[in-house]
This record gives C-alpha cells, sequence and structure tokens, in this order.
C-alpha cells in the first residue's frame, strides 16, 4: 500500500511544479523557478518508485489524471482562469477515469 502514499506525493509534487511553472515566467524569477525543479524532481523520483509495483500505463493514467484535474484547480485559484462548463465536464471525465480503473480495472493492485 505505500505506492499510493508515494504516487500520491508525485501527484502533489508534480501539481505544485507545475503550477510554480507559471510563476517562473520562463524562469526569470529564482524562487518560483527553484520550486518547479524540486517539485519535478520529487514526483519523478516518487513515480519511478511507484512503478516497481504498478503497471506503467495504470500509474501514468492515474498519475496525469489526478495531476490534470488538480493543475486545472489550481489555475482556477492562484491564477483566476476560468472554467466553462465542457471544462468541468471534461475534467469530470478524466476523474472518473481514474476511479473507473481504480475500482474495476484487474491490472491494478488492490
Amino acid at each position: 500500500m505505500q505506492h499510493w502514499l508515494y504516487l500520491g506525493v508525485a501527484i502533489v509534487s508534480e501539481v505544485i511544479a507545475t503550477s510554480a511553472l507559471k510563476a517562473a515566467e520562463g524562469f526569470t524569477r529564482p524562487r518560483p523557478s527553484l520550486l518547479v525543479v524540486i517539485g519535478y524532481g520529487i514526483a519523478f523520483y516518487c513515480l519511478s518508485v511507484v512503478l516497481r509495483t504498478l503497471p506503467l500505463g495504470i500509474t501514468y493514467a492515474i498519475w496525469s489524471g489526478v495531476g490534470v484535474a488538480l493543475v486545472a484547480l489550481s489555475g482556477w485559484l492562484l491564477y483566476g482562469q476560468a472554467l466553462d462548463l465542457a471544462a468541468v465536464l471534461g475534467l469530470t471525465l478524466i476523474v472518473a477515469g481514474v476511479i473507473v480503473l481504480n475500482l474495476f480495472s484487474k491490472t491494478v493492485a488492490h
């Protein structure tokens, strides 16, 4: 079950790094730029640990699906980026897909 903790840390680190990427303004601002590098470093390390246990395709689907939804939420909260109905519907479908993978796929280690 430890792989789920690592996957959660990988997702959160990637979301923080991606959110900081906008604030880094093309790596011209040192603090957000450092956050980007550290965040992605942690994310990819944790992701590599998860891949010892979970299949690549499933791991990536969960990581990217949850990450996309959280980055969109981050963009809305931090940068005031609006989400229209189509965006919310699409993000809902992505999260639903991750849930279906976790609940019903035989390739996910439960």
